[in-house]
């Protein structure tokens, strides 16, 4: 899935669409990501899989955990499609983060991986886990907006 946001200069690589269904999200931040030659091609090609993703605090720093950035073809070595990667955040920001994160029932996941400027960024999001019922509702919620949507439609 590769679109363009019209004046913000972002082309979305990946999406975690289960993120937004399986938390109710709060907060969303924008971070570097350190990575390697083979890793920003891969993502370049669109070879990033965001599912079952978070973000883990492993001596006071964030790192993505469990992204799979898949082998680049045209690589002589390549690297470990599975790795941690670490975030790349101001200090202030990683404060803040953490101490939401050791609140109960929050996580810290990733949204999306995009370029801009040409360089890989991922938005991260603080939320707090939905229960069944919730997950439930905002399904509901969806389906009535959208046959609100259809219903007016036909009547322009």
């Amino acid at each position: 899935m590769t679109n363009t946001r019209p004046g913000g200069g972002k082309k979305i690589i990946a999406q975690n669409r289960k993120a937004r269904h399986n938390y109710a999200l709060e907060l969303k931040y924008q971070a570097g990501v350190a990575l390697l030659g083979t890793e920003i091609k891969a993502i370049r090609a669109g070879l990033v899989q965001l599912r079952d993703s978070y973000v883990a605090n492993i001596d006071g720093e964030l790192w993505l955990q469990n992204v799979h950035i898949s082998a680049y073809q045209h690589a002589m070595e390549n690297h470990e499609p599975m790795r941690p990667r670490k975030l790349l955040l101001t200090k202030r920001e990683i404060e803040k983060i953490i101490s939401k994160m050791k609140q109960p029932g929050y996580a810290v996941v990733p949204t999306a991986v995009y370029l801009q400027r040409g360089l890989a960024k991922v938005e991260i999001a603080i939320g707090k886990g939905k229960k069944d019922y919730d997950k439930r509702q905002s399904i509901a919620k969806r389906d009535a907006d959208r046959k609100i949507a259809r219903e007016m439609g036909r009547r322009e």
